[in-house]
């Protein structure tokens, strides 16, 4: 008979992660809500209309290293664009601004680079089963990129510009960052740190990230409602019921919950999930640095400019040159330092690098400060490999994370969200089972009949 449930499953947030396993389990019959607390679809993704043209205020970049993300672009017929290539490059290490091409910043971090990740097959030779290894993994897991780098025997001038590059990588603190976490971007990339810095920042989605996500959302078919702001989540035998801010309850068979890692501890479970996985919110991860778009006066030849993990922003590249403007979009590891909304304190940290620099435009989203994310991309801190990614990829009774956080490939990425969103559905539909609905029994053939 049909169920009395809202749902079969629940999938709390309709980022990527929860776009994904809705699709996945609709294909397989189940009926399914999503609940968003925004407004708006693509979670920590968002094509927003700004400084007069569509920017990405999360994530952005893709690259076809990326299984995942390559393949919903292929299914959709969606193309990408590659962001300008550097031609100068400017970096600042000793407090002094440095000039020159951005083949001479590349030299200049190519023996940090190489020093920081040629491990990264040796311990992650299967990139998308990161504990491969088991408690081996411990030998590198207590060690931060920061001790890396210290022990890498660099000059100065090598040490700042690597340094400021795990600092963008990691948007946030190098010594906090994991070693391991690095490794494994390394790793997902073949061991080639120069095509790991392709995949992150070099090729953008035709139409935005938004055009992908309402693809996929279009043909998952499932039902969305916008904000519906999750409070608790509790759990029988049976059942699962979801319980909205405005007062209101859901029911169904499973959930699958979204939520970054830094705001899991914003629902109340009921049974609560394990220690190790409250352990893991209540500590969050490394990401709390910022992203910012300027549009700047003047027609900038393109470059790309580096600063040590100190400085309120650590890398700025150019992403569009017209009409006698450009615009650029820089990272900071601290999103504390510097407010991104605001023109003449982004003006002043971009004159480290451009002392002359006009901006006339900027536009930030503070994903640190959203309650509904606390964090910018996902990335690990120095232990969280080998001691909470295993548990949170474990499903508590009829609840399942998925989101980037808990990726095993590419966390940190839209793949990696699109990948927690598959491992998600199959669990759930492997713990319900294929949905039974009354169906109509057809006429029998003429040619049966009276036989």
């Amino acid at each position: 008979m049909p169920s009395t449930q809202d749902a079969d499953v629940i999938v709390i947030g309709a980022g990527f992660a929860g776009v994904t396993a809705a699709r996945e389990l609709r294909r397989h019959g189940h009926r399914v809500l999503i609940v968003e607390a925004r407004d708006r679809t693509g979670g920590r993704t968002w094509t927003e209309r700004r400084l007069g043209r569509d920017l990405e205020l999360g994530g952005t970049w893709v690259h076809w290293v990326q299984p995942h993300s390559w393949a919903e672009l292929s299914r959709y017929g969606i193309d990408v664009v590659a962001s300008p290539t550097p031609i100068d490059g400017f970096w600042i290490t000793g407090g002094e601004l440095h000039r020159g091409t951005a083949d001479e910043l590349l030299e200049l971090l190519d023996r940090g680079m190489s020093a920081s990740t040629e491990e990264a097959l040796t311990w992650f030779p299967r990139p998308y089963e990161p504990l491969l290894l088991g408690d081996r993994l411990r030998e590198i897991d207590g060690t931060s990129i920061r001790q890396r780098l210290e022990q890498a025997g660099l000059t100065p001038g090598e040490f700042d510009a690597v340094e400021g590059m795990w600092a963008t990588n990691f948007n946030g603190p190098t010594d906090v960052g994991g070693y391991a976490q690095a490794l494994r971007w390394c790793a997902l990339a073949g061991g080639s740190w120069q095509l790991m810095f392709e995949a992150c920042a070099t090729y953008k989605i035709v139409g935005g990230t938004r055009r992908l996500i309402e693809a996929m959302l279009a043909d998952s078919g499932a039902e969305v409602r916008l904000g519906a702001q999750v409070t608790a989540v509790a759990q029988d035998g049976g059942a699962a019921t979801v319980s909205l801010a405005d007062g209101a309850t859901l029911t169904a068979a499973a959930v699958v919950v979204t939520l970054p890692l830094d705001v899991l501890d914003s629902i109340t479970f009921d049974p609560p999930l394990s220690d190790t996985k409250r352990r893991a919110a209540h500590q969050g991860q490394t990401s709390m640095g910022t992203k910012i778009w300027a549009r700047l006066r003047g027609e900038h030849q393109p470059f790309v400019a580096l600063a040590p993990g100190s400085a309120p922003l650590t890398l700025c590249q150019v992403e569009s040159v017209e009409d006698g403007t450009t615009v650029v979009v820089a990272f900071g590891a601290d999103s504390r330092r510097l407010d991104g909304t605001d023109r003449a304190a982004v003006e002043r940290a971009l004159r480290g690098w451009l002392p002359d620099v006009e901006v006339l435009e900027v536009a930030c989203h503070d994903w640190v400060a959203d309650p509904f994310s606390g964090e910018t991309w996902p990335m690990q801190r120095v232990g969280q490999l080998t001691g909470a990614l295993a548990e949170l990829q474990r499903p508590e009774g009829r609840v399942a994370l998925a989101g980037a956080d808990y990726a095993s490939g590419w966390a940190g990425f839209i793949d990696g969200a699109i990948e927690s969103g598959m491992r998600a559905a199959r669990h759930v539909h492997d713990l319900i089972g294929a949905p039974v609905r009354l169906a109509t029994v057809p006429a029998p053939s003429p040619a049966l009949a009276g036989s």
